[in-house]
């Protein structure tokens, strides 16, 4: 899952985006209204953090200017803790949640996960495929009851497929969601990485479907399991 930050305040900038980094996210990062407004029209982003008050253009108009082009990511503002203003003018810009500074950070994480979980349509911070389970607070995978360790491209896969379990998603769309701006994207790596996936969870879960892209789906005889 990739996830954009945008807040001016270079060391909380970065304080957020390495915390999201270590949560198994992919993470851009942009310092002021206008650069982060590009990557928001130009980029695409799974959910993003979003200061109100940045220099060149405010986080209220940029949020506008998004929902105005379409751009429907989940956006978590960033507000002053005494400025319920903010949050009004917030939710009816069209962002979905917001954090009052100063925050702890354990509750950004968990309100993207309610972020990312919703707009996937998951309930709880499990998702179930067959046999195999993805804890995206803990950022584990068991299958069938035993842990099964990834690197972090593994696991950004495995959690890209497994929140949208059951639709086909193509090679450019999974670049686009598991890399960061700066990566060297090549797709063949992707084929790489689905490869190492089904050797290590051992299950038939990651299907590919030919000329379109994989989906993850349980094996036929698993079909009426939880999902």
């Amino acid at each position: 899952m990739r996830l954009l930050v945008i807040e001016d305040d270079k060391d909380l900038n970065r304080q957020i985006a390495q915390a999201l980094e270590q949560s198994g996210y992919a993470v851009d990062r942009a310092f002021d209204g206008e650069e982060g407004q590009f990557l928001g029209e130009t980029e695409t982003y799974d959910a993003v953090v979003l200061d109100i008050g940045l220099p060149k253009k405010d986080g209220i108009t940029v949020l506008e200017e998004w929902r105005a082009n379409a751009r429907v990511m989940p956006v978590l503002i960033l507000t002053a803790r005494d400025r319920w203003s903010e949050k009004v003018q917030g939710f009816d810009a069209g962002a979905d949640d917001y954090v009052a500074k100063p925050f702890h950070m354990e509750e950004v994480l968990a309100r993207i996960r309610a972020l990312l979980r919703r707009a996937a349509g998951h309930a709880t911070n499990e998702i179930v495929c067959g046999s195999v389970r993805l804890d995206t607070k803990a950022g584990r995978v068991v299958v069938d009851g035993a842990p099964v360790k990834l690197t972090s491209h593994e696991y950004r896969l495995l959690a890209y497929l497994m929140h949208h379990s059951g639709r086909v998603v193509s090679r450019s769309e999974i670049i686009e969601h598991i890399y960061d701006q700066d990566f060297d994207r090549d797709s063949n790596t992707i084929e790489v990485f689905v490869g190492r996936l089904r050797k290590k969870l051992g299950v038939d879960l990651i299907h590919t479907v030919r000329g379109l892209g994989y989906m993850a789906a349980p094996a036929p005889e698993e079909s009426g399991g939880r999902r």
